[in-house]
């Protein structure tokens, strides 16, 4: 798909617009001497992740919308510059009602999911009367304002926002790399300061071994150069070395049929190279070195043959290639253990930096540490105070029972009457003689005096 052919590693061409679009070179290839089980047609491709907070939203924005005629067709015309512009988003009044539907519901999937983020970080720091409105303003990839329908608006951001990310993505992964690589080398120097002096030139020494190790490698060939498509043609594909064909090496790495060397096909060419100076079951080989190398590979390689900068390689521009004097006589290639990663002064002052976090953290967990004492303190306090006032009671329950008092309930009443002794008002109304209480509507006779005379 044309409008996000900007994106690195192309996770999410789209197959058949560009195949619509693009005439194929006819090439026929024995197929039966390519080593390996090639793409099975209409087999679908799985696309790398694109390593974007958004990455799942933005593949199923792209699928709802691949579903929709009236879209595709306008994809088949479209260059780059109306994509990035804006100009195709406006295409999107005119999609059918299900596909607006069914971007209205990502959308607003989209929104919970980031609503739930921003609670969950606040919440990690105890903060309340969260004001998600404001905080959703940080992601520029949809429209805020409205978290219920998607509108151009939302596609044209959609499109911005994976423009500009991924395109820093390179960049990004760079300083990244090299953070890892001072870490490694300030954490090997503050091992060294613990150790004593004959350990430490055991450590030192054993260090420069590997490193020489490492360096002695077979020669690394200039990434896309003739020389080097021709190895993978040989030992990858399986192909006679004398029947190079740019044609047809390009139809052969063009994995998913779409027309295009995407920077996933065009990583892929470079693994041989790498295997040479990588392996990783040797202790002195970093892969974390590996994939940088590979990244500098695929980004020299666009940069020398991607004539329109879109990301993606073209059989022209490929065929262009092969015709430049670098293609046939290359300048050496240098691989990271040949350069000079950082300088003296940028690993003082990421150590520097690493040194101020760790005393953040210091007095964070201090911090932390007096707030659990403190809480610790009040609740042993609590804890006191509670004991202390069950003693008073049971020590004025104790003295009642001494007095003749005994304890009363939690209303006041008498927990239990002493015997011979009734509450006023609770003597027992029986008939004289009897032990039962006088059945209803009887009257009580007054009793029979014993010195009135009968006769």
């Amino acid at each position: 798909m044309k409008w996000l052919s900007v994106l690195p590693q192309q996770c999410i061409v789209l197959m058949t617009c560009l195949l619509m679009a693009l005439e194929a070179v006819p090439i026929d290839i024995d197929k039966t001497k390519v080593k390996g089980e090639g793409h099975v047609e209409g087999e679908k491709v799985e696309n790398p992740d694109t390593g974007l907070y958004y990455d799942e939203y933005l593949r199923q924005v792209i699928d709802v919308l691949e579903t929709d005629k009236h879209f595709r067709e306008k994809l088949q015309t479209a260059d780059i510059e109306e994509i990035k512009s804006g100009k195709l988003s406006r295409e999107l009044d005119l999609v059918s009602h299900h596909v607006r539907t069914r971007l209205d519901e990502l959308k607003r999937q989209e929104v919970a999911r980031l609503r739930m983020l921003i609670k969950a970080k606040m919440d990690s720091v105890q903060d309340t009367g969260i004001d998600h409105q404001a905080l959703l303003k940080q992601f520029e990839h949809l429209n805020h304002q409205n978290p219920d329908t998607f509108e151009p608006k939302d596609l044209d951001m959609l499109i911005k926002a994976a423009t500009s990310d991924l395109e820093n993505y390179d960049k990004t992964r760079h300083e990244e790399f090299k953070k890892y690589e001072m870490m490694k080398e300030h954490e090997r120097r503050e091992y060294l300061k613990t150790l004593d002096e004959e350990k430490r030139q055991r450590e030192e020494s054993k260090f420069e071994e590997m490193k020489k190790k490492h360096g002695d490698h077979p020669k690394v060939h200039h990434p896309g150069s003739k020389d080097q498509l021709k190895e993978v043609w040989e030992e990858a594909d399986g192909l006679d070395p004398n029947e190079f064909d740019p044609k047809t090496f390009f139809k052969l790495h063009d994995v998913n049929n779409d027309g295009f060397l995407d920077e996933q096909e065009l990583e892929a060419l470079f693994t041989k190279e790498l295997e040479k100076v990588y392996d990783p079951k040797n202790e002195e080989d970093d892969m974390v070195e590996m994939e940088e190398e590979r990244l500098r590979m695929r980004e020299h390689v666009m940069n020398e043959v991607d004539i329109n900068k879109d990301r993606l390689v073209t059989l022209e521009e490929f065929l262009r290639a092969t015709e430049k004097k670098e293609f046939l006589e290359p300048d050496s290639w240098e691989t990271l253990d040949q350069q000079q990663l950082f300088t003296e002064d940028e690993l003082k002052e990421f150590e520097s930096h690493i040194s101020q976090q760790a005393d953040e953290m210091r007095k964070k967990a201090e911090d932390l540490q007096k707030q659990k004492e403190e809480l610790q303190r009040q609740h042993d306090q609590l804890q006191a105070q509670k004991q202390e006032l069950q003693q008073v009671v049971k020590q004025m329950e104790q003295k009642k029972l001494q007095q003749g008092n005994p304890p009363a309930g939690p209303a006041g009443e008498l927990k239990f009457q002493p015997p011979g002794e009734h509450k006023v008002g609770d003597a027992p109304k029986h008939p004289a003689g009897g032990d039962q209480p006088l059945p209803p509507g009887h009257v009580q006779e007054p009793a029979a005096r014993t010195d009135q005379v009968h006769p």
